[in-house]
Formats: structure tokens, C-alpha cells, sequence
């Protein structure tokens, strides 16, 4: 094994490559929580393991010192666009936050995210933590190493990346557009009741002015919050999976697009 390494370090080179830059953005991984030589040496760990099976199917090297390094930032591009496809989804659940937390009452509120090392607003990050935790529980590491290192190699190659371009600006603004789709159908139960409660304090404060309905709507909103998130954990929960499993089946939709389009 080694001497076989030794013989194709330049395939070998493409194939850490692909694996750290996809670790180094991809969920979860990416996290500066995790110590820099733990990503590296999982990196080298990846890429050992699928080795012997790229080198079965082969891979085309060019002659060329100069197109050799083109090749290898390719590769590195592939491992960026697979990990932010990944971090599109997984931002959908902090956006959802977002959308409740201002109505919520909660709109000052900013927590640390031990994860990104950001601060983000109180319930995007609980939205956020509740995702990778169903991340976690559908096995979701595991098939981002399936669908993001095995599939990606078996699919797509740092040529079929030029090829496919031109599919690449699309993608991103669809990545976009259903990043707010979702948020927005994740938060709309919460988001929707909120309204209500707004609209009802507000008929509440023309019937009797007298009454300090400033003072009363933060409590009431919070409270109204907290109890229809509680009733809608588990539908949620089963949206953040649903989510999630579509996220991996389209990834692997884009691999084969992107293949498509370089062959």
C-alpha cells in the first residue's frame, strides 16, 4: 500500500486535496471547534481509504507541470462547491430563526455558536443545534463521505468542473432561492402565530387604551413563542430530516449534472 502511494503520490495528491477542502467547509467539520491537525489528519485518513479504489478506475494526469497544478486546484474548487452546497442547507435553519426571533421578542438577544464562532440570534442558534443533532442522528457524516468522496469521484473530475461552468452560476442562485424557501417553510407555524398575536394586541389596543399592551406583548409573545415551538418540535424535526435527506439526493443530482455536462 505504501509502496503503491509512493509510486502515485500525484494521484494520491488529488485525492487529499478534494477530501481537505471539502472537510474544511463542509458542516459540522468545518468548525474551528475541531483542532486544524484533527481535519488534516481525518483529511489524510479519507483519502487513504479511497485511494485504492480511484486508482482502480484511474485518473487521467496531464504532462504538464502547469496544467498538474490546474488539475489540483480543480480539485480543490470541487471540495469548496460540495461543502457550501452542504452549509446552504444547513444555514436554512439559522435563517429560520431569524425570521421569528425580532416578533418573538428575542431580536437583541445574540448567543456565541461554539460551531461557526459567530454570534447568532437566540433561536437560530436553538434551530441551528436542533439541525445538527438530526445531522447527526441520520447519519448524515456518514453520507456526507458516501455522496461527497465516493460519489464525487466516481462522478466528476476537475475537467467535467470547466466543462460544467457555465451550470455552476444557476446553481448558486437556486442554492439561494431555496435556502429562503425552506426558512421560511420551517418558521412560518411560529412566524404565522406571531402575527396573530400581533394583530390581536393590536385590535386589544384600540378596544381599551388604557391598558399598557407595550408592557404586555413581549410576555405574551414569548410565551406563545415557546409553546407552539414545544408542540412543533417533532414535526420540525421530521422537516430538518426530510431536509436534509433532499440536500444529500440533490447533491448527488448536481454530481450527475455536472457530469453530464463535462462528458
Amino acid at each position: 500500500m505504501i509502496g503503491s502511494l509512493v509510486a502515485n503520490f500525484r494521484v494520491f495528491l488529488i485525492i487529499l486535496v478534494r477530501v481537505t477542502a471539502l472537510i474544511q467547509v463542509a458542516p459540522l467539520f468545518s468548525s474551528q471547534a475541531f483542532p486544524q491537525p484533527a481535519k488534516l489528519g481525518f483529511a489524510l485518513f479519507v483519502s487513504v481509504a479511497i485511494y485504492p479504489w480511484v486508482a482502480r478506475q484511474g485518473y487521467m494526469l496531464p504532462d504538464s507541470a502547469v496544467d498538474y497544478f490546474l488539475v489540483v486546484v480543480g480539485e480543490a474548487m470541487i471540495g469548496i462547491i460540495l461543502g457550501f452546497f452542504l452549509n446552504v442547507i444547513f444555514a436554512v435553519f439559522q435563517v429560520a430563526g431569524q425570521f421569528f426571533s425580532l416578533q418573538m421578542g428575542f431580536g437583541a438577544s445574540q448567543v456565541f455558536d461554539p460551531l461557526a464562532q459567530i454570534e447568532i440570534p437566540l433561536m437560530g442558534q436553538f434551530l441551528n443545534i436542533a439541525g445538527m443533532f438530526t445531522f447527526l442522528v441520520i447519519s448524515g457524516a456518514q453520507k456526507l463521505l458516501l455522496v461527497g468522496v465516493y460519489r464525487s469521484f466516481q462522478s466528476i473530475r476537475a475537467v467535467d468542473l470547466v466543462a460544467g461552468r457555465s451550470y455552476l452560476l444557476p446553481l448558486f442562485l437556486r442554492s439561494l432561492g431555496d435556502l429562503f424557501v425552506n426558512s421560511l417553510t420551517i418558521s412560518f407555524p411560529i412566524l404565522g402565530t406571531l402575527l396573530l398575536v400581533s394583530v390581536t394586541m393590536g385590535l386589544l389596543a384600540k378596544a381599551a387604551p388604557q391598558m399598557n399592551l407595550l408592557m404586555m406583548g413581549f410576555p405574551v409573545a414569548i410565551g406563545t413563542a415557546l409553546i407552539v415551538i414545544a408542540a412543533a418540535t417533532p414535526f420540525l424535526l421530521g422537516a430538518f430530516s426530510r431536509l436534509l435527506e433532499g440536500g444529500f439526493e440533490q447533491l448527488g443530482t448536481i454530481l450527475s449534472a455536472l457530469k453530464g455536462a463535462g462528458g
